[in-house]
C-alpha cells in the first residue's frame, strides 16, 4: 500500500523543545537533541518509498529538513488537535492513506515506516504503541480527525484510549512493535544505545550533561 508519511514537529529552538530535559541538560544542548532527533526521523521518512512526505512544522524550517518534503503549518491548540489537522491538511491535498509520526523517536527505520504503510492495505489503521503508553506512530487508511480529537495526550493512557476510539469506530488495526519516545534523560541514553551511529548518539555525545564529580 502506498500512502504519504507526515510528520508533526516543534522547530527545534532552545526553551520551546524538550523542556522537560532541562536539567540536566541547558536549553541549547535539549535543542541539539531534538534537531538531531527530527533529522535522524526526517532521513528514515525520506528513505521509505511513499507517495509524499510531509512536514507538519510548527516553526520555521532550517537547513535540517532534507529535500522533498512538502512543508504545512501546524495548526490547533491541543496536541490532539494539531494531530487531527495534520491528518485533515494533508489528506486535503492528496487524497490516500496516511501514516503519522512524531519528531521523538529517532531509532524508527524505513522498515518500520513502510510496515506501517503495508499494514494499511489490508488493516482500517496502524498503531505503534510508545512505552510511556503513549503512541509513537499512528497510520489512517482514510483519516477522520474525530478519531483523534478529544485522546487526552501525553497521559500513561494514551495509546489505551486511541486503540479504543479507533476498536469502537469498527475498524481493524495492526499493531506495530513498542518504541521509546525521548522524553527522559533515562530515554536519551537508551534511544542512543540503540542507535550508536546515528546522528541522535553523536548529539549525545557532543552534548552530555556534566556529570556530578565534574560539576563539583
Amino acid at each position: 500500500m502506498k500512502g504519504q508519511i507526515v510528520v508533526i514537529a516543534k522547530e527545534p529552538l532552545p526553551g520551546r523543545v524538550k523542556t522537560r530535559l532541562t536539567p540536566p541538560y541547558t536549553p541549547q544542548a535539549a535543542a541539539a537533541l531534538a534537531q538531531a532527533a527530527l533529522e535522524d526521523t526526517l532521513h528514515a521518512v525520506a528513505a521509505t518509498p511513499a507517495i509524499r512526505r510531509v512536514l507538519c512544522l510548527a516553526g520555521e524550517p532550517g537547513p535540517w529538513l532534507p529535500p522533498g518534503f512538502t512543508v504545512l503549518p501546524q495548526r490547533g491548540d491541543g496536541l490532539d488537535e494539531r494531530i487531527a489537522a495534520a491528518f485533515a491538511d494533508a489528506h486535503a491535498t492528496l487524497a490516500c492513506p496516511i501514516v503519522l509520526i512524531g519528531m521523538d523517536t529517532p531509532q524508527v527505520t524505513p522498515l518500520l515506516l513502510g510496515r506501517a504503510l503495508h499494514a494499511l492495505g489490508s488493516h482500517d489503521a496502524a498503531l505503534g504503541p510508545a512505552r510511556d503508553g503513549g503512541f509513537w506512530l499512528l497510520g489512517l487508511r482514510r483519516p477522520d480527525q474525530d478519531l483523534v480529537r478529544g485522546v487526552p495526550m501525553s497521559r500513561a493512557d494514551t495509546g489505551h484510549v486511541q486503540l479504543l476510539r479507533i476498536r469502537r469506530a469498527g475498524l481493524s488495526v495492526q499493531l506495530l512493535p513498542e518504541l521509546t519516545d525521548v522524553d527522559t534523560a533515562a530515554d536519551i541514553d537508551e534511544v542512543a544505545r540503540q542507535t550508536p551511529g546515528s546522528r541522535f548518539a553523536a548529539a549525545l555525545a557532543c552534548h552530555a550533561p556534566p556529570t556530578a564529580e565534574g560539576a563539583a
